[in-house]
């Protein structure tokens, strides 16, 4: 199956095709959809926590520390690649999406302006790439109330907040949206057989 992009990319909201129909797409589907919330829960906690503590300014290091080393350590268990990306990346080196993510991304975004929930947008497919056959998923990040005291715009950004992430992330892009955009996507990438 071939990826378009936009609007015209696809209507179903998980799309399984050829060999991992049946039993085994549902356990790649499952399986993904399990390390998906693995990740966000684990995340979710440490963020309350750090808020909790030290307010936004101490909530940043936990996106920029604790999330790729969360992502890092289910990567490996698994043997597959767990990351997050955005077509409005805050770290370049962490976020930025190759070319099947970014046209899932681009839908994820037009099927939120066009009235789904943003919180159930998923989409997988079997692709074909040089290095082999991969089982691809990706689950959409929606920008939650709390999201803005980093992601929110110029207004909703405090003055220390947006010094550190000026700090940290000079080429930082990951800013001025909304409760209810797609901030991104938690993306999964299965080696198959």
């Amino acid at each position: 199956m071939m990826i378009r992009t936009g609007a015209a990319m696809l209507a179903a909201a998980v799309l399984l095709p050829g060999p991992v129909l049946g039993q085994d797409g549902s356990e790649l589907l499952s399986s993904s959809r399990q390390a998906v919330t693995e990740l966000t829960q684990q995340l979710a906690v440490q963020l309350k926590a750090e808020l909790a503590k030290g307010g936004p300014e101490a909530a940043i290091g936990v996106c920029r520390d604790v999330a790729p080393e969360i992502a890092g350590r289910l990567s490996r268990a698994r043997g597959w690649r767990v990351a997050r990306v955005s077509l409005k990346t805050r770290n370049p080196l962490l976020g930025t999406p190759d070319a099947w993510e970014q046209a899932v991304l681009a839908d994820f975004d037009w099927r939120a302006a066009s009235g789904e929930k943003p919180e159930t947008l998923e989409y997988a497919e079997v692709v074909q790439e040089p290095a082999g056959r991969y089982y691809r998923y990706m689950k959409a990040i929606p920008v939650q109330p709390l999201c803005l005291a980093c992601h929110g715009n110029g207004e909703a950004i405090a003055p220390g907040v947006a010094a550190g992430l000026r700090a940290d992330y000079p080429h930082d892009r990951a800013t001025g949206y909304a409760v209810g955009q797609i901030r991104g996507a938690v993306t999964i990438k299965q080696p198959l057989p």
